[in-house]
């Protein structure tokens, strides 16, 4: 297996994230079209209760599991990477299958009771198979970024995204004369079969990993190996590792438990432990923020009915704003991501090692990156919201809500490798206090402001814009205090400057360009301001040839 290193890994990484996230536009552009805003909003209104029950499930464990295999392999104990494995399989299969029980029974009273469109069924229904499949994706996904081969992660995620938009656009098409709700399930669907392929890229993945990295042993079954013998041997019980008999031997139907099974299952339960140790205090910070999104979808839309709003309306600026400006504040968090996945394993080594240099080291190459790719993106969208939202949706009455929440994306885009560090120097305990102020504060400006008929859903806006801002604020402070890093003021002076810079520029173009054709200008506007963004990072240092040079595929050009 190739290992890569920090920047090398976040580079992969961020290549899929931006193939996703440019891919991800054709459903956010298409769907909208196909079952309008409201059907947006009733398949949006499902994730929020879809992403509690995930980080029940899976919330802390992929990154306990990173941290604790990238430790392992420090110090190379391949017997502990196993058991590490094993443990965290059988808890995610134990737990995902109780919440999917748990969902189908009381789908009917969640839907009616909690949520607040009963339209939701039967796209609710038919996004229950997702519990079992993301969780087992989960802990693949962090088996291999601790042992630092982001590869399978970054084509799990490509294959993912473009089966779901053909899946998403064609069922749902295809069930629209049904109804808006069958529309809407006809999308969840097609998200289902996305995360299929990508679970079947990571079991992929994980046969070649298991012929590279455990070389056969005689003794072993055919079921005794990483990629099936772990699905089997969920680390519960003896008798679910089925091995199959030799040829000419005849089966009882089980094994007997090997010496050393035997010893390795008297290990688990302590592994069990320390993996719920790592684990909860990063589910927990998760919980909140998904608990925070599920109660947030029901207060905004209730609270836009307090206002005068009717459910069908309210529902629908719910799913604009969730389904359409979002996604396009966050389209650059697929940097973030790559960073803070990369920045866990990392350092978690750095850090078991004592070197605070390496941590401080990766620490700046994170945030820099982050503010400098995030900022463009800002003056963009926050300048040009009006022609964006109007070409990309054919909705101009929401731009809005673009121009006001996009001077948060600078906050959005330091808030993911902020959060990595604390959790990869063990203290997910503040991250999630930091999250649980932000959350609070959150709720309550959107039961304040979003139910004022002068303000409806800019309130909610203004209320996710403070939440942002004051959680990375936190985290920053958390992240001094314990590190001991200090920013550099003149990076964020410099690239302030800049961002200016290239908005006047971005104004111009677009005020005074003699094209007629709406998107060939702002096409225009966008590529000469960005190229002036890059030059002037250029001329003041923050970005240089050696930066260039670990983009994947590109880098030898400089």
């Amino acid at each position: 297996m190739t290992k890569q290193t920090f920047i090398k890994g976040a580079m992969i990484l961020l290549a899929a994230g931006v193939i996703n996230r440019i891919l991800g536009f054709v459903p956010r552009i298409a769907l909208p079209r196909v079952i309008g805003a409201e059907g947006v909003g009733l398949y949006q209104l499902c994730y929020p209760f879809l992403g509690v029950l995930l980080t029940l499930i899976t919330g802390g464990i992929p990154v306990a599991v990173a941290k604790w295999v990238a430790e392992a392999e420090s110090q190379g104990d391949s017997n502990k990477v196993r058991q590490i494995f094993r443990t965290a399989m059988g808890l995610t299969i134990t737990l995902a299958l109780l919440m999917t029980g748990t969902m189908l029974v009381s789908a009917k009273w969640i839907t009616t009771r909690v949520l607040t469109d009963p339209r939701v069924y039967e796209a609710f229904l038919v996004m229950t198979p997702m519990l079992l499949i993301i969780g087992i994706s989960s802990v693949y996904r962090g088996y291999f970024q601790g042992r630092q081969n982001m590869i399978p992660t970054a084509q799990s995620q490509v294959v993912e995204t473009i089966l779901r938009i053909a899946a998403q656009l064609t069922l749902a098409a295809l069930l629209l004369p049904m109804g808006l709700q069958w529309a809407a399930a006809g999308a969840m669907m097609g998200t289902v079969l996305g995360e299929v392929a990508a679970l079947a890229v990571m079991l992929v993945h994980a046969r070649k990993d298991r012929r590279d990295y455990r070389p056969a042993d005689p003794q072993d079954g055919p079921g005794a190996d990483l990629a099936t013998g772990d699905l089997l041997n969920l680390g519960t019980t003896a008798v679910l590792k089925v091995n199959l008999p030799a040829p000419g031997v005849k089966s009882s139907g089980s094994v007997p438990l090997k010496p050393v099974e035997a010893k390795h299952r008297g290990r688990r339960a302590p592994l069990l432990r320390r993996l719920l140790r790592l684990s909860m205090p990063i589910t927990g910070s998760r919980l909140v923020g998904s608990l925070s999104y599920l109660v947030e979808s029901i207060l905004t839309v209730r609270s836009l009915a307090t206002a005068g709003i009717a459910i069908g309306a309210a529902t629908a600026q719910y799913g604009a704003l969730q389904g359409m400006i979002l996604p396009l504040i966050l389209l650059p968090t697929a940097l973030t991501y790559s960073l803070s996945v990369s920045l866990i394993p990392s350092l978690s080594s750095a850090a078991a090692r004592g070197d605070r240099a390496a941590i401080h080291k990766r620490l700046h190459q994170s945030l820099r990156l982050s503010l400098v790719c995030g900022a463009p993106f800002v003056v963009i969208m926050g300048l040009l919201a009006e022609p964006l939202v109007r070409l990309l949706y054919n909705h101009a009455e929401i731009a809005p809500l673009l121009a006001l929440l996009a001077p948060a994306g600078i906050f959005i885009y330091l808030q993911g490798p902020l959060q990595a560090t604390l959790q990869a120097l063990d203290k997910p305990g503040i991250a999630l206090m930091n999250t649980m102020v932000g959350a609070a504060v959150k709720l309550f400006l959107i039961v304040e402001l979003t139910s004022r008929p002068e303000l409806g859903i800019y309130g909610a806006v203004i209320a996710i814009t403070v939440n942002y801002i004051l959680v990375t604020l936190l985290h920053g402070i958390s992240v001094l205090r314990i590190s001991g890093y200090r920013m550099k003021l003149p990076d964020f002076i410099k690239v302030g400057a800049a961002m200016i810079i290239m908005g006047a520029a971005c104004r111009w173009i677009m005020s005074h360009h003699p094209l007629t054709l709406e998107w060939i200008g702002l096409l225009v506007a966008c590529a000469t301001s960005a190229l002036i963004y890059i030059l002037l990072m250029a001329i003041m240092g923050i970005i240089d040839r050696h930066d260039l040079q670990r983009i994947p595929g590109i880098g030898r050009w400089f």
